[in-house]
């Protein structure tokens, strides 16, 4: 590409009129910048030096990993070959091996003959180390060494021959090599190769066990022991350990032997490795084969490392030269981003800036303080005092504060002055004032920037007098309101009612919120924290409030306090606290209450009263037989003809009949004597027998059976017994009084009682007691008003009884209900429900299972 010599440009020339890749090339080449040209000019010989590099190292890494294939190809090759060999040599003794068994087991071969062909054997294999004719009780019966260490008859094999003579040192785990290759022959009678163990001369050995089994089954083992260092020496040929490392690992990579001598005389790492098993040996013994990497010519090649050179010093310098036009460019364009960065942030800033000198004349102003003042730049420029957006009524003031800022005397935390448009209009403004320093250090001016702070002003006198409206409202307030701080336990705010009440002490928050001023907060840490005590503010002050009642001596009021967390002012967690006096509703519940009982006992009464003349008609028979009996005794006693026993027996009777009333008078009693309701656990069964014995008079009286089916086995209720017994004697007379009132047949004049353990999935376990009658039943219109107060069925009821029942059935967290049954479109009774919830941890009434499941009283014919 031809430059110009004066400015190392590229000279534009004619475009060439053959071919349109050129033309197209010439096109794209005129739409570039004189910049982006001379970047194009510097990159095209970069460009032509890196691909240059770049093919001499493709060349390179080609040549060197054709090198490393074929190295890695004949070390594979070689570590088969040797493997070959083992194999084949370890087959053919081993074949030898089971001859020489075999005749063993057949008795063709007596000690003598076989220590001859054992030694035959041994001095033919130089890797052979003994041969060892072993007896099935692991006794030596002839051996034949190498080592010139002869064995008699009778010695031990591992345990106390080899154990002894082959002693090794790295524990007993090595020791069991050849009992444990000896039980396998044993048990698999086949041939079995043992692990690698060291012998007494620190020789790798190995050993292969032949079983001899004849018609009577296992009787021995041929034992023949190998030097792993004399295979790897005699068995792998001298080429192939001239051109690669041959060694025998474990499976755990510790090397055994080698051909290059002890492992830690080859510091070098091996570049090729290949790794088979031996076979047939196993067991974890492996055949590897090292390559190691050789320098190659091509490196030391001069020319290569010559052309390596030059490229690299070329590349240096068209890398400086473009560094160089890079860095050129970029302080240009930093330059005028700079001053679009300084003019753009001057045209967009809000806030307005003027800049006078030591004099006091106007040198610069940006647009935000023009559109400030209404002036425009030019008529700014080259102003002195007073200014023209002095107010004219002010500018004494203007003049003195102008005065302390030549001086360097204005506040740090700026000026509130009122500033005049062009219009007339004032504003609110605050006034920052710093001295201009040049770059060499010296000051040159003043810079004031101004804030429009009409706004901002505005809103704060509206936040003030709506703090001041909330104030009043909190210091009107009936209840107490406090603020503490949760780390520092100190009093932030108190309303007027809280300080009438307790004063100024925060120990008073703390007692109303029982003690519970730190929260219990469990959970992962957040990044909103408080910044003095590290409380996940977040969580807490998103929580709801917590509601309890609490009773203060010192001034003997209730309370209803309700706390929750909040963020303070400066940003740390607070507790605010709201307690109301809540004594006048104390005081009325606790009326409440006691006119309920007060109900409850007159229901009672009520219900005792109705039954009066059937119970002085229960009192009158015992009475009567009372009286019989004591006059009969008298008439007796005055005749002279009555005996002992006779005179006993009528005491008795009468003693009898005087528990009986005692009974009734005594079960009256507890049913209609005032007490405090009080919940304990009773059992289902004894509330039951209470009623029916009370419910018996009306029974009778009215000529109704009363059936009563109680389940056995029943779990304790945590109820006030006597208040279960009102309720459910009170819907036995109801229903009876029913079927009297309805002149119903005698066929139909029952009452069924049924209690029995249910389940409801929104109760759960419970004891349900249901009442059924076969009376007329009731209205639709009755059932859906039946337990509300005084209001009644009877033309003579006060409207209580029912719902007395049903607030002393919902004070322990039961149901009660009342239905009609049904036969077809007939109503054949009413059926009243109530269930009891029971207690997990109540154990069940296992006494319930004394007494019959049933009962039936039956009305006595008057």
């Amino acid at each position: 590409m031809p430059f110009s010599a004066s400015t190392d440009t590229p000279v534009t020339t004619s475009p060439p009129t053959a071919g349109k890749t050129n033309r197209l090339f010439w096109r794209w080449w005129r739409k570039q910048s004189p910049s982006q040209q001379d970047r194009y000019a510097t990159l095209g010989p970069l460009v032509s030096v890196l691909l240059f590099l770049a093919a001499i190292i493709a060349a390179f890494w080609y040549l060197r990993n054709e090198e490393i294939e074929r190295e890695q190809e004949s070390v594979k090759r070689d570590t088969e070959v040797v493997q070959q060999q083992i194999r084949l040599r370890l087959i053919e003794n081993q074949e030898q091996l089971i001859r020489l068994a075999r005749d063993i087991s057949m008795r063709t071969v007596d000690p003598d003959q076989f220590l001859k062909q054992a030694g035959d054997f041994v001095r033919a294999r130089p890797e052979v180390i003994s041969v060892s004719w072993v007896q099935a009780d692991e006794r030596i019966k002839a051996s034949q060494s190498s080592l010139g260490l002869p064995l008699e008859p009778g010695q031990g094999i591992d345990l106390d021959q080899f154990s002894r003579q082959l002693e090794p040192q790295d524990g007993a785990a090595e020791r069991n090599e050849p009992h444990s290759a000896f039980r396998l022959a044993k048990e698999r009678n086949q041939p079995v190769y043992s692990q690698p163990y060291a012998n007494a001369l620190a020789t790798k050995v190995i050993q292969v066990h032949i079983p001899l089994i004849d018609r009577s089954g296992f009787v021995g083992t041929v034992v023949t022991e190998y030097s792993l260092e004399a295979m790897m020496r005699y068995l792998v040929p001298r080429e192939v350990a001239s051109r690669h490392a041959m060694s025998l690992v474990e499976i755990d990579g510790e090397t055994l032997t080698s051909t290059v001598g002890s492992v830690t005389e080859t510091s070098a790492k091996p570049t090729f490795v290949h790794e088979v098993v031996v076979t047939p040996v196993g067991n974890g013994l492996i055949l590897r084969g090292m390559g190691f990497r050789t320098s190659s010519s091509l490196i030391g090649n001069t020319l290569f490392w010559m052309v390596m050179a030059l490229s690299a010093l070329t590349v240096w310098t068209l890398m400086g030269t473009l560094r160089h036009m890079r860095r050129r460019s970029q302080i240009q364009k930093t330059l005028v981003q700079e001053t679009n960065f300084r003019r753009a942030m001057e045209n967009s800033m809000l806030t307005g800036m003027r800049t006078i000198d030591l004099e006091g004349r106007i040198t610069y102003v940006n647009p935000a303080f023009c559109a400030m003042t209404g002036f425009s730049e030019e008529e700014l420029l080259g102003c002195v005092p007073p200014y023209p957006y002095w107010p004219r009524d002010r500018l004494d003031e203007f003049n003195r504060m102008f005065q302390q800022e030549l001086l360097g005397r204005s506040p740090m935390g700026g000026i509130e002055v009122v500033m005049q448009r062009r219009d007339g209009s004032q504003f609110d403004a605050r006034l920052y004032v710093s001295p201009l320093i040049d770059a060499q250090g010296d000051q040159t001016g003043w810079m004031t920037s101004v804030t429009n702070i009409t706004e901002a002003k505005r809103v704060r006198d509206q936040l003030t007098a709506a703090h001041e409206r909330f104030t009043t409202v909190l210091e009107g307030l009936d209840a107490a309101v406090s603020v503490v701080s949760v780390q520092r336990g100190e009093l932030l705010f108190a309303n007027r009612s809280y300080r009438l009440w307790f004063g100024a002490n925060p120990d008073t928050h703390s007692l109303l919120t029982g003690g519970r001023l730190q929260p219990d907060y469990e959970g992962e840490a957040d990044e909103a924290v408080d910044s003095f005590g590290g409380l996940p503010t977040q969580e807490l002050t998103n929580a709801g409030s917590d509601t309890h009642e609490v009773f203060i001596e010192g001034v003997q009021k209730w309370f209803d306090v309700r706390a929750r967390y909040v963020q303070w002012t400066d940003g740390h967690l607070a507790q605010m606290l709201i307690a109301t006096d809540i004594s006048s509703r104390k005081q009325a519940e606790e009326a409440t209450a006691r006119q309920a009982e007060k109900a409850q006992f007159t229901s009672r009464l009520i219900t005792m009263g109705e039954m009066a003349s059937t119970v002085a008609h229960e009192l009158n028979q015992p009475l009567a037989a009372i009286s019989n009996y004591c006059s009969g005794m008298i008439s007796r006693v005055n005749a002279g003809n009555i005996e002992n026993e006779a005179l006993i027996g009528a005491l008795e009777k009468t003693s009898r009949q005087a528990q009986r009333a005692g009974q009734i008078i005594h079960r009256i009693r507890q049913f209609v004597k005032r007490s405090e309701p009080q919940r304990q656990p009773a059992r289902v069964r004894d509330i039951t027998d209470a009623v029916m014995e009370l419910a018996v008079f009306e029974m009778k009286r009215r000529r109704v059976t009363l059936h009563a089916n109680v389940a056995n086995r029943l779990p304790m209720l945590m109820a006030d017994p006597i208040l279960i017994e009102q309720v459910l004697l009170n819907l036995l007379k109801n229903g009876a009084e029913a079927i009297d009132g309805a002149q119903m047949p005698q066929s139909r004049r029952h009452i069924d009682l049924r209690v029995q353990q249910r389940y409801f999935e929104d109760q759960g376990d419970v004891v349900e007691f249901s009442v059924t009658d076969s009376g007329p039943g009731m209205k639709e219109e009755m059932l859906a008003r039946l337990f509300e107060a005084f209001h009644s069925t009877k033309a003579e009821g006060l409207g209580i009884g029912l719902s007395l029942c049903r607030s002393i059935i919902e004070s322990h967290h039961g149901r009660i209900k009342a239905e009609n049954i049904y036969n077809g479109p007939t109503v054949t009774g009413c059926c009243f429900t109530f269930t009891l919830p029971i207690d997990s941890g109540a154990p069940s009434d296992f006494q319930d299972s004394a007494p019959p499941a049933s009962n039936d009283l039956l009305a006595d014919n008057p």
